[in-house]
C-alpha cells in the first residue's frame, strides 16, 4: 500500500510502498492509540518502514542525515 507522509526533517512529502494492507494500517494505528509500541502495532514492517510511519523520514533521508548503522 502506498503511504504518503511529511518528513519532520525536511517538511516535504514522500510516498513509500509499504507491505501492509489498509486493514493492518487501521488496526496498527488503533493499537498505537491504545499505547502499543510501534514494533508491536506493526510487526509486519521493518525498522525503516516503522520510522517512516512515525516521522515521515524516508530511508534515504535517514542515511543522509544520520548515516548507516555500522
Amino acid at each position: 500500500m502506498k503511504i504518503t507522509m511529511t518528513s519532520i526533517l525536511t517538511n516535504t512529502e514522500a510516498t513509500l510502498e509499504l507491505p501492509i494492507t489498509a486493514s493492518q494500517l487501521v488496526t496498527g494505528h488503533c493499537r498505537r492509540d491504545g499505547g502499543a509500541l510501534i514494533q508491536d502495532a506493526f510487526p509486519m514492517l521493518n525498522d525503516s518502514h516503522r520510522e517512516f510511519l512515525l516521522t515521515g523520514i524516508t530511508p534515504a533521508q535517514w542515511e543522509e542525515e544520520f548515516g548507516s548503522e555500522e
